[in-house]
């Protein structure tokens, strides 16, 4: 891959490129939607990466081109980049470039090659890694020295403030911090975070995703809406975040909530993100204690409160799991934003073959499209190759 986009690099602006820099993409063991929430995550770096060949420029232009999409490079100038302007996928490297000018960071300018391996539109977080891709190379290149959890935040507003997408850290932090054969347990709110060990292999499981290719537009609305719902919980329950209600205190809460609302929809998202928080508790202990298996349990409730509380699964996204558990699976559930994307399954070794055969067989009888199925090997995070 390192070679291809050096390859075409050369063959778009005529010249070597001073570097190459690759960001995974990621999965989400535990902790969903709880990210904006202030709350607690556990994603694993996937060895599906974003490549970015760059080199600077000295003009205040930024030139992208990607060798997965048709077409010309595009040519912006730094002093001209505007939110909300529809670049597509040039809205992310370009709004890397634009929130690094905002924080007072001296950028003269670039040229990007791209090309990726992170399947879009899968819930794996593929705008992330482009996002920390470029911010990576570009900190290198102009000897910024932004820390990984600076660089995740500065490309976390250029998808909040420049693209127009609320989302959390999670996923920059994802794809700039993970170490390969952990999984990284994080606090959003300050960023603390611990590299846990989660080496399946060893004690003879797999992680299966399952991407349904129900392609999720999180831009759309709906991510909105669930975050709204959240923040208008919170202002309800007279909390600074979701995260400060104690899981111990969550049937009073609710019945607080009832009488200052009675929004349905508002009282799904406080009981989920509540609930998450302690499923990601109970994964970190349960990991901690050697119990990887006794982990599918929690997975499968997670789902559970995603489909049900937060309502964010889809036919496609339950049929995976329902059918996975038929089938044998130690645990299964949505991960990702929802609408749409992917699932992971958690399964002995010797049953992943089964399962994946039946998840594709179910597809087939449902009429759906047939999902693409590959294992979640923990990988490294954001490097200079």
């Amino acid at each position: 891959m390192s070679r291809k986009v050096r390859e075409g690099f050369v063959e778009v602006y005529g010249a070597e490129p001073e570097g190459v820099w690759a960001a995974p993409g990621r999965v989400n063991l535990i902790g969903e939607h709880t990210d904006y929430n202030d709350g607690f995550v556990m994603p694993l770096a996937l060895p599906h990466t974003v490549h970015a060949a760059v080199s600077r420029r000295d003009d205040g232009v930024l030139r992208l081109h990607s060798a997965d999409v048709p077409g010309a490079a595009y040519q912006l100038r730094l002093d001209e980049l505007t939110p909300g302007a529809d670049g597509g996928w040039a809205a992310y490297p370009s709004g890397v470039v634009w929130a690094l000018r905002e924080a007072g960071l001296p950028i003269g300018g670039a040229d990007v090659q791209i090309s990726s391996t992170v399947p879009t539109g899968a819930g794996l977080s593929s705008s992330a890694a482009l996002e920390v891709a470029t911010a990576l190379a570009l900190s290198e290149l102009y000897e910024l020295g932004l820390s990984r959890p600076w660089l995740a935040r500065l490309c976390q507003r250029a998808e909040n403030d420049f693209v127009g997408m609320p989302c959390g850290i999670m996923d920059q932090m994802a794809s700039a911090c993970c170490t390969e054969g952990h999984v990284l347990h994080l606090d959003t709110r300050d960023l603390t975070q611990r590299q846990v060990p989660f080496d399946l292999s060893a004690e003879g499981l797999r992680m299966l995703v399952v991407d349904t290719r129900v392609k999720h537009t999180l831009a759309d609305g709906a991510y909105a809406g669930r975050r709204r719902a959240c923040e208008a919980g919170a202002r309800a329950l007279e909390v600074s975040a979701l995260r400060d209600v104690a899981h111990e205190e969550l049937d009073a809460a609710l019945a607080r909530l009832d009488a200052r609302l009675d929004d349905p929809e508002v009282r799904g998202c406080v009981r989920h993100i509540v609930t998450e928080n302690r499923r990601v508790e109970e994964t970190i202990a349960l990991l901690d204690a050697g119990e990887t298996r006794a982990v599918g349990a929690v997975l499968t409730a997670g789902h559970a409160s995603l489909r049900d509380d937060f309502r964010v699964s889809c036919e496609e996204l339950d049929l995976v799991v329902d059918t996975a558990l038929a089938a044998g699976a130690l645990g299964a559930r949505m991960t990702g934003g929802g609408f749409g994307g992917s699932a992971i399954v958690l399964a002995e070794e010797t049953q992943t073959e089964k399962i994946a055969e039946a998840v594709t067989s179910a597809f087939e009888a449902g009429g759906h499209l047939v999902p693409q199925v590959f294992e979640a090997v923990p990988s490294a995070g954001a490097r200079r190759l």
